[in-house]
């Protein structure tokens, strides 16, 4: 209880921290909240409107904490909600585990669970959930001692509760769900450093310029800014200007009368109008025919739009975010863009960094849509084998955080199509690495250069050629998983192969010998 209490104190220290320190600290009292208990995995959870968000997990993936659980989904959460003290389930309860699965490939439906609400009065403000592989294996756990821990864990999140309500680095906790973007505590300091500056700007009537390549999520951040800022309330009107004929660009985003051109037959307010009072986001600003450029100018200095065949001028309050994934500079540069208007848009800049200079991030998205993908699917689980791990952090996402999503779309539909047959709300689906569909990733000139000598030779460029650079490329990787999981079955887990292909494919590489020494 003792180092429970000190782990207590370092996370209401933490409250002051980034929200790296935060998910650390949660992660410490986790761990010295169940450190003696025969638990296999555990999770923290803060409620997040009808759902629950993990903010500590151990045993389970790391992209756990990109996951939300809604209660209305999963019973055995909602359970634990409504119980007044430790709520323990059978062995052989028939209710599924959000976690089925997600354990280990020994974690059956027939396992040991139990789980605490911590509360704010009536009020649920989270839980924790404890699962452990053997049955019985929570037997001797003091009840006591766990409502005791329970109620100094709700009262750390009450604390938190408030703290975020003025610090918005702070929002693990407890603010309107419908105001919250899927994933809020990143694990690199660039997407931190971005949401930052997101929450330093929203408050503002700047305009603000979100810039990066395709599919690294412009238009989340769009819409984060909107969420955060005092339109929230208003509309949020976003209009693809890539997507629009030239022709009709100008009636969309002023509006038009009544006849005022062939085929008006009624009139349309136009996007500026629809956004009044809220934000409006151009995406693909760069597409803007030049033409058309001082209309969407004078807006901005002068805040009225006047329809097509309109004699008047409205005034409109809106806030522009303005999205691109071109060098706008560049475009300025070359004469294709007005340098005035890339000023009056580009207020502030946010540029949205790419997945590859943030891997750290992708267990967090993979988690995140994981979860999606299974509530699409109707099955009961989600999970990646070890091999699909692997290949997901090795993979440069040259189509980033949209690229990521489809292959998990795609793997999870490929891996649903074997089970053919098989009601999906009792399955539990393992992504391999052929479910990916990712081509082999290969080895920078470091590693190739740093491969093992062949058995008796030196290596050199005369070793023997690409045959035995290949040979000795997966006699590293086999040995390394070996001594990694301890075992041939481990490492054939790890290394997503079938443990008799691995055992004739150590033989001829001379490793199984060696490797049962």
């Amino acid at each position: 209880m003792v180092t429970f209490l000190n782990s207590l104190r370092d996370v209401l220290a933490g409250l002051d921290g980034d929200a790296k320190g935060l998910n650390e600290a949660w992660t410490r009292l986790l761990t010295a909240l169940l450190r003696g208990t025969p638990a296999d995995a555990s999770t923290l959870m803060v409620a997040d409107g009808d759902a629950l968000r993990p903010v500590a997990a151990l045993g389970l993936p790391d992209g756990i904490r990109g996951r939300r659980f809604a209660l209305a989904e999963h019973p055995r959460l909602a359970a634990i909600a409504e119980h007044p003290g430790v709520c323990r389930f059978a062995a052989d309860s028939d209710l599924p585990d959000p976690f089925d699965g997600l354990l280990d490939d020994s974690m059956s439906h027939v396992h040991d669970c139990l789980g605490v609400a911590l509360r704010d009065g009536q009020r649920l403000v989270g839980l924790v959930t404890l699962d452990a592989v053997t049955p019985g294996s929570f037997g001797a756990l003091d009840d006591t001692e766990l409502l005791a821990a329970a109620n100094l864990l709700g009262t750390c999140l009450r604390l938190a509760e408030r703290l975020s309500q003025t610090r918005s680095q702070l929002s693990e906790v407890l603010v309107d769900s419908r105001r919250r973007a899927p994933i809020e505590h990143w694990n690199s300091v660039a997407m931190r450093r971005l949401m930052a500056s997101v929450a330093l700007v929203a408050p503002t009537d700047m305009s603000v310029l979100v810039h990066g390549e395709t599919g690294v999520g412009k238009e989340a951040v769009a819409r984060a800014l909107h969420r955060a800022s005092p339109r929230a309330n208003g509309a949020l009107v976003e209009v693809n200007c890539a997507a629009l004929p030239e022709s009709l660009i100008e009636s969309a985003l002023f509006g038009h009368r009544r006849g005022a051109f062939s085929g008006a037959v009624a009139d349309h307010r136009g996007h500026f109008a629809m956004a009044d009072g809220g934000t409006l986001v151009l995406d693909e600003i760069g597409e803007m025919p030049l033409a058309l450029q001082p209309k969407l100018l004078r807006v901005l200095q002068d805040g009225e739009v006047q329809a097509l065949g309109s004699e008047r001028p409205t005034r409109v309050d809106v806030r522009i975010v303005a999205v691109t994934n071109r060098d706008l500079a560049a475009e300025v540069a070359a004469g294709r863009f007005r340098e005035d208007l890339y000023h009056r848009l580009g207020a502030f800049l946010l540029r949205v960094p790419p997945l590859r200079d943030r891997p750290e991030d992708i267990p967090l998205l993979v988690g995140h849509f994981l979860e999606q993908t299974r509530r699409r699917l109707g099955v009961a689980n989600l999970r990646l084998a070890r091999g699909a791990e692997v290949a997901l952090s090795q993979w440069p996402w040259p189509g980033n955080a949209r690229e990521l999503e489809h292959v998990i779309s795609r793997g999870a539909l490929l891996a649903l199509g074997e089970h053919a047959g098989t009601s999906p709300r009792r399955l539990i689906l393992n992504l391999r690495h052929d479910h990916l569909q990712l081509a082999p990733v290969v080895a920078p000139d470091s590693q190739v250069s740093a491969l093992p000598a062949r058995p008796g030779g030196d290596s050199g460029a005369d070793d023997g050629g690409l045959r035995e650079a290949t040979d000795a490329f997966q006699r590293e990787h086999i040995q390394r998983a070996l001594d990694r999981e301890g075992s041939w079955a481990g490492a054939a887990r790890a290394l997503d192969l079938d443990p008799a292909n691995l055992h004739r494919l150590a033989k001829r590489l001379g490793l199984k010998a060696r490797a049962l020494d």
